[in-house]
């Protein structure tokens, strides 16, 4: 599992938790049915009335990357590339061939393959630059639908909230308190229960999908760029460390830091 989504889930139990054992005086006032129910079937159809039938299935789908650790192939990408850059600088296309079978990514394969096929480089720049950026686009919008359900939740829980004061307004003049109290109580857990799903669930899964599709980015452009010089024929030497300072991790791009020095420091080396 994801570390981080491990520990987030932690803190989240251990937050509810504390909310339900220590701030109430009986567990179960946290619980409502009703309240929960208007919330979660308020923004599942909502959300089926927003997106096509195809997107949201596979959205769907997508929740498990969340928990799941995803093995980075970075370092694997820069190995095959700077390998296939030899073989193209020594003109051994039938060594590039077979390694092209057993590379496991289709966006390397696709350079590759147009690159020995002796296609121009602004052609291929450009078919590798629509593949980018109809991945972008189609991840964005699987994320986006997580962004759409965190408005919906709230929204439907203020619903809940008119709900059960309209019904509590009705019984009211009676002044039974067992028929208003349940009436109260879905009015108020339906707005925590839209503000919990949109704050522990939809927005936070919906951020883990932006960062793993900027992460893909960076590392499809990284091929990219990959594709490009061995298409221009450039020294494998080259290749690789231009391809490694893609994944360096650097502070600051444009300032390093300044070093530590005290101030006597400063003042002997003046006199000196």
């Amino acid at each position: 599992m994801n570390p981080s989504t491990l520990i987030g889930i932690a803190a989240s139990v251990l937050l509810l938790a504390t909310v339900v054992l220590f701030t109430a005086q009986t567990p179960s006032s946290f619980f409502n049915f009703p309240g929960l129910a208007i919330v979660i079937t308020g923004t599942l159809a909502a959300t089926f009335i927003s997106y096509p039938m195809r997107e949201v299935v596979r959205v769907s789908r997508l929740v498990g990357l969340v928990f799941r650790r995803e093995n980075s192939r970075i370092d694997d990408d820069i190995q095959t590339l700077v390998s296939m850059a030899r073989h193209w600088f020594r003109g051994n296309i039938r060594a590039i061939e077979a390694e092209l079978e057993d590379t496991r990514n289709p966006f390397l394969r696709t350079g590759v393959s147009l690159v020995i096929a002796n296609t121009q480089d602004d052609e291929i720049h450009d078919v590798l630059r629509w593949r980018i950026a109809r991945m972008r686009a189609r991840e964005y919008a699987e994320s986006q639908i997580f962004r759409t359900m965190a408005t919906y939740a709230p929204a439907f829980g203020m619903l809940g909230t008119l709900i059960g004061l309209i019904n509590m307004l009705e019984v009211i003049d009676g002044g039974d308190l067992t028929v208003i109290g349940p009436r109260l109580a879905i009015a108020l857990m339906s707005t925590f229960y839209g503000i919990l799903l949109a704050n522990l669930i939809f927005k936070p899964v919906a951020v883990k999908l932006e960062r793993r599709t900027e992460e893909r980015l960076i590392e499809m452009h990284m091929v990219m760029e990959g594709v490009m010089l061995i298409a221009k024929r450039r020294l494998p030497s080259f290749v690789e460390d231009t391809l490694n300072s893609f994944m360096a991790e650097h502070q600051d791009e444009i300032r390093e830091p300044a070093p530590h020095t005290s101030k006597r420091s400063r003042e002997e080396e003046t006199v000196a």
